[in-house]
């Protein structure tokens, strides 16, 4: 769908995405539309499953890569894996996977690589297999809560050729909507951010590379993932079609997928599940953003340009890749007296610059979401608010749309190639817990992030780019993550904000730039009243 054509209500796609947009705005004096009460005893079903699909059980085997941290950074240092069924099971277990399960009291809960607004996850992960030694050709559905493949479709016998693999994600809507109405929308296109950084780091622990599929259109990819079956999901939750990821080993680029399942009904497995039996709302705006934000096929790619060229990456861990993945999790509480380092400040920073290593490779457009931070508690330096442009044009873009009172003043001691700047001095912790809907982590962090998009002219250029800004974000929130790990501090995203009190304290006017995402880093304080369990302990004593 063009920026040109009509929409459900005479609208343009574009005319849509914004009104969409700004209808959900949380402001201080009301929230977006969500629900009025919650039964959590009553919570949807966490995993989409298919009954009747052939499933096959996958090991683990990722404790047994021996990576640096620091090394996924660095081109040529990590061995290359052989592509097949071992492998792709290492993929999916530091990406996708549970990463441990929780207990408190009489309540039990999953946390997984990917972090999910509300630990919710929305996204459902399918593979696209052809000449994969250990599995048929056909797709699969990743079901994370057994760390299992379910044949969906089986494809006819290939000839004999390279292995390929591709990974398809989609968004469950109704897992977020459930709890936070129609907002959920933005929630869902976040977590695809993350799992899309978190396939990234996933794969650099392999030795491999991931290419985003900028060809693939929303209606193509729900049909090679079967999503566009209605029997298959008569009666359950409908899948929104997001990414399509090819998969390389030793550095080649993934060709684009040119072929797709057999047309053969008889050839496809399983049908899904329902996840909520008892819906109590109803929020039909959703639907109506995801299908004006769909992607058309083969759409032009509209700002690629040439990298900017940056010094090589400073610092770096030398801790495990793996343990660091594995163990990364959402904080709940900061340490409001906690200090973070001035150099371990700078480090996260830099790697949110786009660099054609992990995980910005992965990446096709210039940069178009950029960092307004919160300094509260960084040894060395002022507090104050900072930002930090991306490309080189967003520097004068933001200078032009912010206030004109900002100092845009070097920050001493900063790298050469990192170009952040101090706006304005000031012990802003009051209110960056303010706009983060008064959450007490946005003060007690030692730094919090506003991530500001450039948003209007790339949303009415092409609607189905809406999308993309939030994976955007939602991948810089996932550098911030591993990185805050990698610190020895902890990371929370933050989709709660008041987004028209946000844009007034930096000036913003329009829908030139808008933040659609918050997040902290900060030294966590852990309950220990909450016990972890191993996530698949039947797999871990086999």
């Amino acid at each position: 769908m063009s920026a040109s054509q009509p929409g459900l209500d005479g609208e343009t796609a574009a005319e849509q995405v914004l009104a969409y947009h700004a209808r959900t705005r949380h402001a201080l004096g009301r929230y977006a539309a969500g629900p009025e009460t919650l039964d959590w005893s009553a919570q949807p079903d966490p995993f989409r499953e298919f009954c009747g699909a052939p499933r096959i059980d996958l090991p683990l085997g990722a404790r047994r890569l021996a990576v640096r941290f620091a090394d996924l950074y660095r081109a040529d240092t990590v061995p290359v894996q052989a592509l097949c069924l071992d492998t792709v099971a290492m993929l999916m277990e530091l990406s996708l996977a549970i990463s441990a399960w929780k207990v408190f009291g009489p309540d039990r809960w999953a946390v997984r690589c990917n972090p999910s607004s509300g630990n919710l996850h929305p996204t459902e992960a399918y593979l696209i297999c052809r000449n994969v030694p250990g599995l048929a050709d056909g797709v699969y559905h990743y079901l994370a809560r057994s760390h299992s493949l379910e044949q969906r479709c089986r494809y006819p016998r290939a000839l004999p050729a390279q292995a390929e693999l591709r990974v398809g994600l989609s968004s469950i809507a109704w897992r977020e909507a459930w709890k936070y109405g129609e907002r959920a929308f933005r929630y869902c296109q976040l977590d695809t951010g993350h799992a899309l950084g978190a396939l990234r780091y996933a794969a650099a622990c392999l030795g491999w590379t991931l290419t985003l599929d900028a060809d693939c259109g929303s209606a193509q990819l729900t049909h090679w993932l079967g999503l566009d079956r209605e029997a298959d999901y008569r009666g359950a939750e409908r899948e929104h079609a997001e990414l399509l990821l090819g998969v390389a080993a030793g550095g080649a680029r993934a060709a684009t997928l040119s072929s797709h399942a057999s047309d053969d009904p008889n050839a496809w497995f399983g049908q899904a599940n329902l996840l909520d039996p008892q819906p109590m709302y109803r929020w039909p705006v959703i639907d109506e953003v995801a299908r004006a934000s769909r992607k058309p096929p083969t759409a032009p790619v509209v700002d690629v340009g040439p990298i900017p060229t940056y010094a090589p990456r400073i610092g770096g861990s030398d801790a495990g890749a793996v343990d660091l993945i594995l163990s990364r999790r959402s904080a709940q509480r900061f340490d409001g007296a906690g200090i973070q380092s001035r150099e371990s400040f700078f480090c996260m920073l830099d790697a949110l610059l786009p660099r054609r290593t992990t995980p910005w490779d992965v990446w096709h457009h210039e940069a178009h979401v950029h960092p307004v931070l919160f300094v509260h508690r960084v040894d060395g330096l002022t507090p104050g608010l900072y930002v930090l442009p991306r490309s080189t044009s967003a520097g004068d873009s933001l200078r032009a749309a912010m206030r004109p009172e900002f100092r845009w003043a070097p920050v001493p001691g900063c790298p050469g190639h990192l170009p952040l700047f101090l706006l304005a001095e000031a012990h802003a912790g009051k209110v960056a817990r303010m706009i983060s809907c008064h959450q007490a982590i946005a003060a007690d962090c030692t730094f919090a992030a506003a991530l500001l998009a450039d948003f209007d002219d790339v949303v009415q250029s092409a609607p189905w780019r809406y999308r993309q800004l939030h994976w955007e974000a939602g991948l810089l929130g996932q550098v911030l993550y591993l990185e805050a790990e990698a610190a020895g501090l902890r990371g929370t995203g933050i989709g709660c904000f008041f987004d028209d009190a946000c844009h007034e304290l930096l000036g913003l006017s329009g829908f030139g730039f808008r933040s659609l995402y918050h997040f902290t880093v900060g030294l966590p304080l852990v309950d220990e009243r909450i016990l972890s369990l191993p996530p698949y302990p039947a797999l871990e004593s086999a």
